[in-house]
């Protein structure tokens, strides 16, 4: 009778990736984050996204860990992703990026259970570093970011209020903030007069100096 050889012990299983959505409209910048992060032996790009409609989708199509979203973009901005992954992927936790330091949104980010908010001049390294931490349980709010929310108070604003103000800050026409942010025009008059009549302002163009000097824009 031949002998059997002996089982050999299994190695231990390795842990897993963490599986990353980024969602970012600026496809150059998007494009080279997940180059950057895919680097990493545990850190695992599995979707990409250009809006916040998509960004959902996707959350829901592949399930990530982790949600890297932009503060700004299409169809719904990255706090309103944010909650609405709260609800339909709860087992993924949502980090908030933004190029434009808005104080004013942070409060509200954290109110929804986002884990991390920063900048978007943050290094690849940095950001994974972050990402790992997030995964693990933890939270990270930039400091700066954290420092002008406090200075700043809060704002009376909507994020969309917010996002339409700051288009008209350069003079920009109503047609012009309706396609920029994928609105009608009326939703955009609309967005204007609201945060006109919660800054006690006049016109669009005194809101948008009080929200400048209150840092809500």
């Amino acid at each position: 009778m031949t002998e059997q050889a002996p089982v050999s012990e299994q190695a231990p299983t390795a842990e897993r990736a963490v599986r990353v959505l980024l969602a970012d409209d600026e496809h150059l910048i998007r494009g080279a984050l997940a180059a950057l992060l895919s680097l990493e032996e545990d850190i695992e790009v599995v979707a990409q996204a250009g809006s916040g409609p998509e960004a959902v989708a996707m959350a829901r199509a592949h399930r990530p860990d982790i949600a890297v979203l932009d503060l700004q973009m299409p169809g719904r901005d990255g706090i309103e992703v944010a909650t609405e992954l709260r609800l339909l992927v709860p087992d993924c936790r949502c980090m908030i990026v933004t190029g434009h330091g808005r104080p004013g949104y942070l409060k509200r980010a954290l109110e929804v259970g986002v884990r991390g908010f920063l900048p978007k001049t943050v290094s690849a390294a940095d950001l994974a570093g972050i990402i790992r931490t997030v995964r693990a349980g933890g939270r990270y709010v930039d400091p700066e970011l954290a420092a002008d929310a406090i200075s700043a108070g809060e704002t009376p604003l909507t994020p969309r209020e917010t996002d339409v103000l700051e288009l008209a800050a350069d003079g920009t026409t109503i047609a012009e903030i309706a396609q920029r942010a994928s609105l009608s025009q009326g939703t955009v008059r609309n967005y204007l007069s609201s945060a006109a009549g919660k800054l006690g302002a006049e016109n669009r163009h005194a809101a948008v100096r009080i929200a400048r000097e209150h840092g809500w824009i």
